[in-house]
């Protein structure tokens, strides 16, 4: 998540450099055939192009609508999980009568539930381009993924036991198991009588809206953006690139030949501002794929275990900070 006022000109001209480097040429070459070898034959009606950007207006408000529903529905997610994470470490210190190491086991098992969470979210999918796409790619070199660089089971030492830790790496998912795991150990405290029933029944609601929480977020990490809308904008996004040119020369010709140059610059600007509309739609779908856009899931995850070892009166660890402004 960037946390800066704005993205700068600079981080916007190299995010887009590849492919506005592709529009001045496909702008330029129609220009130079038609300026320097008269080539007048290259020349377009203007309303069929006209039409075929109002339909990529369409189709791409349409794709960004959907792309923010994403991201906004998992920054909801992720507030729920905050709060369910207070809820859970209150009623574990307040609701079981165990000894304060029980009360920890449980509270210690939730942070790597958390931890397990995390990583099987920042796992790569084919449709998610950060660490495919170049330009995309170079960018991550400017920010920490911190899922990237360490180890599942380095960050679940000391969290829960290592024979639980052994049995669980061989499990696929990790997070599925560790609530499981809460509830067997929630049992075992109920019949030794260190819960009463209804107490119990308020734990385990908990646990019920944590597996809601976690299922909803498999869901958008599962199941991308449709490939046929997502396909089909990007062909006519180019398309429209590609047209444009050929539409603009015979307008610019009726000001004077010289106007024809003129050419080159508009067609560019105009692909150049379509192509960052769908851009945007494309780096929100995907809010848990490790882009500078993301929910930062890390450092929500690193406040929630503030929150929680202050209640159980340890030293906490301190908040993540954001490099070069982004906020994993």
């Amino acid at each position: 998540m960037h946390v800066g006022r704005f993205y700068t000109v600079k981080e916007v001209f190299f995010w887009t450099l590849r492919e506005t480097t592709v529009f001045v040429v496909a702008a330029a070459i129609p220009t130079l055939a038609w300026a320097f070898f008269g080539h007048k034959w290259l020349a377009l009606p203007w309303q069929p192009v006209a039409l075929v950007g109002t339909a990529v207006a369409f189709v791409t408000g349409f794709k960004n609508n959907a792309a923010y529903g994403r991201l906004w529905e998992a920054r909801q997610i992720y507030g729920s999980i905050v709060n369910l994470s207070r809820t859970w470490a209150v009623q574990v210190l307040d609701l079981v009568t165990s000894p304060p190491e029980v009360k920890r086991a449980l509270v210690y098992r939730h942070l790597a539930w958390l931890t397990a969470m995390r990583f099987q979210l920042r796992e790569s999918r084919n449709w998610e381009r950060v660490r495919v796409n170049p330009a995309d790619a170079n960018y991550t070199t400017f920010y920490d993924v911190a899922e990237w660089k360490t180890e599942l089971p380095a960050e679940l030492k000391g969290l829960i036991d290592e024979g639980e830790l052994q049995k669980l790496l061989t499990t696929k998912n990790r997070a599925t198991h560790l609530l499981a795991a809460q509830s067997r150990a929630l049992q075992e405290l109920s019949a030794r009588g260190e819960t009463t029933e209804l107490r119990f029944v308020e734990l385990q609601k908990s646990i019920a809206g944590l597996y809601d929480a976690q299922g909803r977020a498999e869901r958008i990490k599962n199941f991308p953006y449709p490939r046929q809308f997502s396909t089909l904008n990007t062909y006519f996004i180019w398309l429209l690139s590609v047209s444009l040119p050929f539409a603009l020369l015979p307008e610019l010709e009726k000001m004077g030949s010289a106007y024809a140059w003129l050419c080159i610059p508009l067609a560019a600007t105009v692909s150049w501002i379509f192509f960052m509309i769908d851009k945007i739609g494309e780096a929100s779908e995907n809010p848990f794929c490790g882009g500078p856009n993301d929910i930062p899931i890390t450092a929500l995850s690193r406040t929630i275990e503030i929150d929680l070892r202050e209640l159980l009166g340890e030293t906490p660890p301190p908040p993540i900070q954001p490099r070069n402004l982004i906020l994993m």
